[in-house]
């Protein structure tokens, strides 16, 4: 999985980095000062890295917990998402992760004790309910089989019920949640697109059956789940092939007892897509026609207004409109 390790020294001695490198002996071993020295080197490629990354263990210093973007989740309470690692196994040609970093290798941070006092920080800054969301930097499960991210923070959000998580994910690692009691304040969110959008830009990701087969097992075992459809990006058939998504996926899921769904569309800081394009010169989905809004990049598109509002009606015939949210 990982073509070496590398492993700050400072962490070198955490039982948490030993169980992991116990676990791949046979993979080379590299010690370093700090993760930047790997992660930060100018002239690499993030396209080639991609090919066989490396895995960084390393300790994160401040700025643990980072309030949300703008109009980014699901509902009013004071919003913030923390990331417990940069990067994702995931190669989504659509991501603006491949834009924000010189570097395709992962970087898992180990210090989650630290992560957890400044999480218990702004819970009781607020006085009311607070929403953590992890998966902004990277996907929440894809890795935990490694990280243990799952195992190590829900008994946190058990002993805090004031403190909302939801967790973004297209991952099918789902047993440290299977294993454990539901949480009334903890959500699952899954992110789909349609099957040909999914061939032809979300590759590794595992297939649409494997995560509604994952949320079923989740809603059978009593967790929150939810349904992310985002980055819509417009294409001929584009209303039809969601419709036919919902139907899959409401053909197995109670719609009633889902959480939140939302949509939103394809958008990134335009330095991001700069870096993109520049690895990608021929991906067609960068060729597209763009408009930039208060220094975010979208793909413009004729009709798009009438395009989601057509994908949002097909999305109300199995959910209510208080299950419902657009991802500004």
């Amino acid at each position: 999985m990982f073509s070496a390790i590398y492993i700050e020294e400072e962490v070198a001695q955490s039982e948490r980095v030993k169980n992991i490198l116990a676990s791949y002996d046979a993979v080379p071993h590299i010690y370093c000062q700090r993760y930047g020295e790997v992660f930060n080197r100018k002239s690499q490629s993030f396209r080639a890295q991609k090919a066989a990354p490396a895995l960084i263990l390393a300790r994160k210093h401040g700025n643990f917990v980072l309030p949300s973007p703008e109009g980014y989740g699901f509902d009013n309470n004071p919003s913030y998402y923390f990331s417990h690692m940069l990067n994702c196994i995931y190669d989504c040609r659509y991501c603006f992760l491949q834009g924000m970093y010189r570097s395709a290798n992962y970087v898992l941070f180990v210090n989650y004790e630290d992560f957890e006092r400044s999480l218990l920080d702004v819970v009781k800054k607020n006085d009311g309910p607070s929403v953590f969301y992890s998966g902004y930097d990277c996907d929440s499960l894809a890795l935990e089989p490694v990280s243990r991210f799952g195992e190590y923070f829900l008994p946190f959000f058990a002993a805090n019920p004031r403190a909302v998580l939801e967790v973004r994910t297209k991952s099918t690692q789902i047993r440290s949640f299977l294993e454990s009691e539901p949480l009334d304040n903890c959500v699952i969110a899954m992110s789909f697109s349609p099957q040909s959008a999914s061939e032809k830009w979300e590759n590794r990701v595992p297939s649409i059956a494997k995560r509604i087969e994952a949320l079923c097992k989740l809603q059978q075992a009593g967790w929150k789940i939810a349904l992310r459809f985002e980055p819509i990006i417009s294409a001929n058939d584009t209303v039809t092939s969601y419709t036919e998504l919902f139907r899959q996926i409401f053909s197995k899921l109670d719609g009633d007892q889902i959480h939140s769904a939302s949509t939103g569309l394809f958008r990134m800081p335009v330095d991001f897509h700069k870096n993109i394009v520049k690895q990608y010169p021929d991906e067609e989905l960068f060729s597209r026609k763009t408009e930039v809004k208060d220094g975010m990049l979208a793909l413009k598109v004729v009709d798009e207004e009438s395009q989601l509002e057509k994908i949002e009606r097909s999305l109300k015939e199995f959910i209510s409109v208080d299950q419902y949210y657009h991802c500004a």
